[in-house]
């Protein structure tokens, strides 16, 4: 989901890998250790999960995660919990990194302390104020100066033990005053926080803290809801009554005063609990910038206050390896990415194809799969993937001097298949491989046939005989699932298995050899392997299940390698012996039976539609689809199940579905304002006769994910809405639009566009905007290479050593290439830098989108002035 700009579509998305903690501290108890899950939240939003890791206090998660993020967010967080299984789970600690620095830790594995939590640090969401200061005259004709606080609203506030009942109140602070000796020795005995306004830095480091010159005035509590709408106006009295013949408002003393106060602002969570109210944020705001103008209206974000909590080391809780990759693309409209996606797209017709704008963008980046991934997205998205593969396999294959190497390189051609294969084929492996593994996974069969590794009690025979079993489903699954090989797939697999045959005429398995190194060794034994970076599984899996997937994955490998010697295959000796099991002809034909169909050019893909692919599943919160009268008794945890077919809850996983819905009857699928049940994460299903399910995702990042894939399903039915309401329908009327009829037409226009194809719902502009970013990224690589074609061309002698990284078979039509490209990125640059001028000239500090407080836009600004500054 894009948040939208004037002009311009901007795209979050995070890759996580959570590596491992070390040296958490030990479990109060006799065994000292502890069972540890990691989460990852967007603020305080869990939107992750990883498994338990039990009995250890340096516990190894290796679990990946990606997801596009659909809001604005100030912290990307990480909890360690310690589970309890009487109790609520305790937090041990946290890592907590600002929007604004992930680009300093940028894809590469991070040490973070963890740092202790508690609720004056947990903050989170905006507060929108006015502030007026005006003259009263009183019946006796003294003037006195009075301050207006207008509390108006919030947005984003934490959600509570499952709740968020908030209010604010409101305490003018008079002038700071340094508490003696004696007060200081006492503060510390009992125990008190301090307050100190974070505005003033003698007062932190003296220790000042304001005195209250007013009791705290505080708005009613909006109950269920963390945007709440306050409207309320406090008064206070800032100066005392003066003779009105005064020429200014304050004399010297009055303007000292007015200097020194300040306006406070604490936001809280109403809570029915005897511990009392939850602390949510607060806001400290200095007067004196009301002299230059006597009303002041803002956005302001809430702050923490100080926790007065330093007597432990930031050590003591131990440390958390993470990798971050936090991306933001921003995407223009169409017309400006036309002459580089242009370029680009006409890759597979260029001669030599090393020559070509795709090619050159996998010879400059540091990594194939930086370049892999977005090439292959927006070849995918135009139609042009297997022209492109076919033609930079082709080149590869000629330069390829031994077919038993053949692609078995981490060449651009390698990384591209991979990736295709892992967007087209993921329902592919859900429909044969997700099965068996959940069973292998769930059994937890002892399948060790090392007999170094044999726990006490396994038997060796017993291991081998549940291995071999399993190893037989999963060949017999794969070789006979020809028929459901996505299309795109089989059309790269013939273009492979062409190439490679005209190339080793003399080599009749080369044919063969040339497929299987992607079909098993890069794509089914990875998925095997690591199910949980395919999607099979949630979690990367225990350790005895990992292992017994590492067993099936090696066994699978070998069958599908059609390798003269399979013994040799195996550096481990059991793992030979247990071989001979599958030392049979019957193994290789149905190996070479299954590559004949799937890289045959007649093949297409007629049954695979028939056959329910299951999409998604989870638990979730729904709403009884009858008119009754709103209540909690009709909201019910459920399991959801969508196939391509249908789309299901029943009350547990595996029971008889309690509704169905036919995907043809999914009329639309949009989110749901928070204000109808005061509930977050909210969407609907619309069905016939204006039948609505109303649903509660777990948290932001679930919700879209749920509204694209039921979207995307349902995209092709013939009476898709056009209109919907966005508000429930609630004693009597629809809360958006206030008509009466329950049957009255929707008043906003649906959200369309999506691509029918499940597999592919890809956007080219911001896949070619992710391509002007690494070219401009690797701008003095392009350079170099310019330099390159213009030595070989000149001189055509012998290859400079610092020129010979480059794959330039043509250095004439490598240079034109290398201009045009150069040019659109240097266009493209020119835009960018344009918008953020016009965006910096009209953006207003204190506004909705950049309240006060904003780190990452006060950065910004700092940018821009030193860019203006430079320029100038």
């Amino acid at each position: 989901m894009a948040v939208e700009e004037e002009g311009l579509r901007v795209f979050q998305s995070v890759r996580i890998k959570i590596g491992e903690a070390k040296n958490l501290p030990t479990y109060p108890g006799p065994n000292k250790m502890r069972d540890c899950y990691c989460t990852v939240n967007l603020d305080q939003e869990e939107v992750f999960r990883t498994k338990i890791v039990e009995k250890s206090l340096c516990p190894f998660y290796g679990e990946d995660f990606y997801c596009e993020i659909p809001r604005t967010f100030r912290h990307l967080s990480f909890y360690i919990f310690d589970r309890d299984v009487f109790r609520r789970d305790s937090i041990i600690g946290k890592v907590a990194i600002q929007k604004e620095d992930l680009q300093k830790y940028h894809n590469r594995d991070t040490w973070f302390q963890l740092q202790h939590v508690d609720a004056d640090s947990e903050v989170q969401g905006k507060v929108h104020l006015e502030l007026r200061l005006s003259e009263v005259i009183t019946d006796t004709g003294v003037v006195c100066h009075k301050l207006a606080t207008r509390v108006l609203e919030c947005q984003g506030l934490p959600i509570v033990n499952g709740q968020c009942d908030p209010y604010a109140t409101v305490t003018l602070a008079g002038p700071s005053r340094q508490p003696s000796a004696e007060q200081f020795d006492v503060c510390i005995l009992k125990g008190r926080r301090m307050a100190l306004p974070v505005e003033d830095e003698w007062a932190v480091l003296n220790f000042v803290r304001p005195v209250a010159r007013s009791e705290a005035k505080k708005t009613k509590v909006k109950k269920k809801t963390n945007n709440p709408h306050f409207d309320e106006v406090f008064y206070f009295e800032v100066t005392r009554p003066s003779s009105y013949n005064k020429k200014s408002h304050f004399d010297i003393e009055d303007v000292d005063e007015v200097d020194k106060m300040e306006i406070r602002v604490d936001l809280w969570n109403a809570s029915n609990l005897k511990f009392g109210d939850e602390f949510l944020g607060e806001l400290r705001l200095p007067l004196k910038f009301l002299r230059q103008s006597s009303s002041y209206e803002a956005w302001y974000f809430l702050q923490p206050r100080d926790n007065g909590n330093k007597s432990l080391k930031p050590d003591d809780l131990g440390s958390l390896r993470l990798n971050v990759v936090y991306t933001e693309d921003h995407v223009f409209s169409s017309d400006y990415y036309s002459p580089l996606r242009d370029l680009l797209l006409k890759s597979a017709d260029v001669e030599p194809v090393s020559a070509s704008a795709a090619h050159i963008l996998g010879e400059v980046c540091r990594e194939k799969q930086e370049a892999a991934i977005p090439l292959v997205r927006l070849f995918l998205h135009y139609g042009r993937i297997v022209p492109f593969i076919s033609a930079i396999a082709n080149a590869e294959v000629k330069r390829t001097q031994d077919p038993n190497t053949i692609f078995r390189g981490n060449s651009l051609t390698s990384k591209c298949i991979d990736e295709t294969m892992k967007l087209a084929g993921m329902h592919y492996l859900q429909v044969t491989l997700k099965p068996i593994i959940d069973e292998i996974c769930q059994v937890h069969k002892p399948c060790e046939i090392d007999p170094v590794k044999l726990k006490d009690g396994e038997n060796l025979e017993n291991n081998r005989e549940n291995l071999r079993q399993y190893v037989d489903r999963i060949f017999t699954v794969i070789t006979k699932s020809g028929v459901s090989c996505p299309t795109v797939m089989c059309d790269i697999f013939f273009s492979l298995r062409e190439s490679a045959a005209k190339r080793f005429q003399g080599d009749l398995d080369v044919r063969y050899t040339a497929v299987s190194s992607f079909i098993f060794l890069r794509f089914f034994a990875p998925a095997i392997l690591s199910p949980n970076l395919f999607q099979l599984t949630p979690h990367h899996p225990d350790p005895q299940t990992s292992r017994t997937l590492t067993l099936i994955s090696k066994t699978i490998q070998t069958l599908g390698s059609l390798s003269k010697s399979k013994s040799a295959n195996f550096k481990e000796s059991y793992m030979a012996t247990f071989y001979d099991y599958f030392n049979e002809q019957k193994y290789a034909d149905a190996v070479k039976n299954f590559l004949d169909l799937i890289s045959s050019s007649g093949r297409r893909d007629h049954k695979s539609i028939e056959q329910p692919i299951l999409l998604k599943e989870g638990f979730m919160i729904k709403r009884a689809q009858g008119r009754k009268r709103f209540g909690m008794k009709n909201f019910k945890k459920r399991w959801f199940r969508l196939t391509n077919h249908e789309f299901t809850y029943q009350k547990s996983k595996g029971d008889h579905p309690l509704c169905s819905i036919p995907i043809e009857n999914i009329l639309a699928v949009e989110r749901l304002e928070e204000e109808s049940f005061k509930m977050k994460n909210m969407f609907q299903v619309i069905q016939p006769e204006r039948r609505v399910l109303y649903i509660q995702a777990n948290n932001c990042v679930e919700a879209k994910d749920w509204i694209d894939i039921l979207t995307k399903v349902s995209q092709c039915n013939k009476k898709r809405l056009t209109v919907y309401h966005p508000s429930a329908y609630l004693n009597g009327h629809w809360l958006c639009c206030k008509a009466t009829a329950d049957n009255t037409p929707g008043c906003t226009p649906c959200t369309g566009g999506l691509p029918a194809n499940i597999q592919l719902d890809i956007d080219g502009d911001r896949e070619t905007e992710r391509i002007y970013s690494l070219f401009n990224l690797y701008m003095p690589k392009l350079e170099k290479m310019q330099e390159a074609c213009g030595s070989k061309s000149v001189y055509d002698g012998p290859e400079e050593e610092e020129y010979s990284t480059f794959i330039i078979d043509d250095p004439k039509e490598t240079y034109k290439t290398l201009k045009l490209i150069i040019e659109g990125v240097g266009t493209l640059e020119q835009e960018h830098a344009q918008y953020k001028r016009d965006k910096f000239k009209k953006t207003k500090y204190g506004s909705q989108e950049h309240p006060i407080g904003d780190k990452s836009f006060q950065t910004y600004i700092r940018q821009q002035s030193e860019i203006s500054a430079h320029s100038i």
